[in-house]
């Protein structure tokens, strides 16, 4: 479960502020944020990663204060227990489809790449339909392409909290339904929580529940 108290955060310098009095997500839960163009979306689902801190208030995880760990604790919890799908992706380009994929087990100690984790990444890749693509360098792949890699990514360490960023921002009607499934499907599979930002308005009948951000006290600018 997610509770959020009195949660500020402000951009300085800027006019920006996001507050938060009072929210609660229940674990397994799909849901949905909406709003307008700045209006803090992103920041949200960073201040949930652990990736930027409240100025004030706490957000709880599963019990764990985030703001009570220091940014070493705050990544270490999130390379275990979150998976990142950013907006915009967040890959490397030196790197072929498969080590994107895989980099996350790469860079940190806390994760152990086994042959199961390959495996793995292989067979995720084979249901968004990139498989044929893992030798392929990043800058050869298509906007939708790269899109369904940070998916594979993200996924791959089997998180219990799935934060996604417009994941089918990028995608045609056809792939926006088939990463959908996938993604519900892993939800249930692992009863995980999804927390989704998107503008596709469309979508919001399949999430039991749609967090639109004009409800709090915001100010306007940058998100």
């Amino acid at each position: 479960m997610i509770e959020i108290n009195d949660l500020q955060f402000y951009y300085q310098p800027g006019d920006f502020q996001l507050k938060i009095p009072h929210l609660i997500i229940p674990k397994g839960a799909k849901v949905v944020i909406v709003g307008a163009s700045g209006c803090g979306k992103t920041t949200l689902l960073h201040l949930i990663a652990g990736i930027k801190v409240c100025s004030q208030g706490c957000i709880n995880i599963d019990s764990v204060n985030l703001s009570q760990l220091n940014e070493q604790s705050r990544r270490q919890f999130r390379i275990t227990n979150i998976g990142l799908i950013f907006q915009n992706f967040e890959l490397i380009d030196y790197l072929n489809v498969f080590d994107n994929i895989l980099h996350c087990y790469r860079l940190n100690p806390a994760l152990s790449l086994t042959k199961e984790v390959k495996d793995n990444a292989y067979h995720l890749a084979e249901k968004v339909g990139i498989v044929g693509k893992l030798k392929r360098s990043i800058n050869n792949l298509s906007q939708g392409e790269r899109q369904r890699v940070a998916i594979c990514r993200a996924l791959l360490t089997q998180p219990k909290l799935l934060l996604a960023d417009e994941a089918t921002g990028n995608l045609d009607p056809a792939n926006k339904q088939r990463i959908m499934q996938i993604l519900f499907s892993y939800l249930e599979e692992y009863e995980a929580t999804l927390i989704a930002v998107t503008h596709d308005y469309e979508l919001l009948n399949l999430f039991d529940q749609v967090i639109d951000l004009k409800q709090f006290s915001l100010e306007e600018n940058v998100k």
